[in-house]
């Protein structure tokens, strides 16, 4: 068992059969540039409409000469939280941790323990993925009706920072129509997991948010 201890703020979205996502870039003085650095997350219906897709991405505003170096740290896991009975509390969690040149996945299973500490039972492992390398082909893994994947991808958030800030300064009075997408050749660290619906519970909609904790 490893025991875990949150280090950063937490995104939320709601799943009804829409995608929605959460945005948070920049703005975590005390984990940016780490492991630890939560940019987005993505919930979506997949391909096969039976399956939903969690994505989480790390480590934003990678240029492509630091996006090779870049790494998962072995001490931080990523853990999806998921609500399906309206309480805010998680009921079942996901968690992906790295070992070597793998990403190893757990759940989803119902935490023996909730809030910001967290514990990995290696009893509910679901399956491993090797990590992409940048600039190769993405490698992906089947395994217990889930799939996988781990590695660099181009971010894919569009904001136009500029326009914001000067929306913000009262220097325009709107978003421009086709903008200048501030995050354009950045890269980040992604962690993408599909999940069949059936494995989540029978609730109509879900709350689910992501949280990054470091091993102690």
């Amino acid at each position: 068992m490893k025991k875990t201890k949150t280090i950063l703020g937490l995104s939320l979205i709601a799943i009804a059969g829409l995608t929605l996502v959460a945005a948070d870039h920049i703005d975590a003085p005390a984990v940016k540039d780490t492991a630890s650095d939560i940019t987005d997350f993505y919930a979506f219906q997949g391909q096969d409409t039976n399956n939903l897709v969690f994505a989480v991405n790390t480590q934003g505003l990678l240029s492509p000469a630091t996006t090779a170096a870049a790494s998962f740290n072995e001490n931080v896991m990523i853990e999806v939280n998921i609500d399906n009975n309206g309480d805010n509390k998680e009921d079942l969690v996901i968690q992906a941790i790295r070992k070597g040149d793998r990403m190893y996945f757990f759940g989803p299973y119902a935490p023996s323990v909730k809030g910001k500490t967290s514990t990995i039972d290696m009893s509910k492992a679901s399956g491993n993925v090797m990590i992409s390398k940048y600039g190769a082909s993405a490698i992906t893994a089947t395994q217990n009706g889930m799939k996988f994947f781990a590695g660099p991808r181009d971010d894919p958030f569009f904001f136009d920072l500029g326009q914001y800030l000067d929306i913000l300064d009262g220097k325009a009075a709107g978003f421009r129509t086709t903008g200048v997408d501030t995050f354009a050749g950045t890269n980040v660290l992604s962690v993408v997991i599909e999940v069949p619906k059936a494995k989540l519970g029978t609730a109509a909609s879900l709350n689910t948010w992501v949280e990054t904790k470091k091993k102690q």
